[in-house]
């Protein structure tokens, strides 16, 4: 699958008294597919997750708490790598087909939140996960 297919959303902040109203995704915008489930996975400060590829999930990712590095690889290209970095400077979503590999960086000095809504529920069998080093990105030099 090729990296320009990972499609970026900016994602409205609604200033509300009291605290602001941050969307996520409607049925109508481009993206949805259609629903299997909505998840969170905290990331610790400065922490890697890495390396996991979905063969069937679309998933559409948010950060609504920090600022994350998402990197991206299609191992037809093995030095080719794309980042993205979203977060509450950066309010987006991506919207992640199948068959990419992907790894996330939180990039905060606090713990981060990563949303994803994908359009199948997760089964572990629809998954592939390799090691940090498994891909010549340098995580450390970004």
């Amino acid at each position: 699958m090729e990296l320009n297919s990972i499609n970026i959303h900016k994602l409205k902040k609604i200033p509300v008294e009291g605290g602001n109203v941050l969307h996520a995704l409607k049925k109508s915008d481009k993206g949805f597919k259609k629903f299997g489930e909505a998840y969170f996975s905290w990331i610790n400060p400065k922490s890697i997750k890495a390396w996991k590829k979905h063969n069937l999930m679309t998933l559409n990712l948010i950060v609504p708490i920090g600022k994350i590095r998402f990197v991206f690889h299609n191992t037809m290209y093995p030095e080719v790598f794309r980042v993205e970095i979203l977060g509450e400077g950066n309010y987006c979503r991506l919207t992640v087909p199948p068959n990419i590999w992907f790894g996330f960086q939180n990039l905060s000095d606090h713990a981060s939140l990563v949303t994803n809504i994908s359009d199948i529920e997760h089964q572990d069998s629809e998954s592939d996960k390799a090691e940090i080093n498994t891909f010549p990105f340098k995580w450390s030099e970004y």
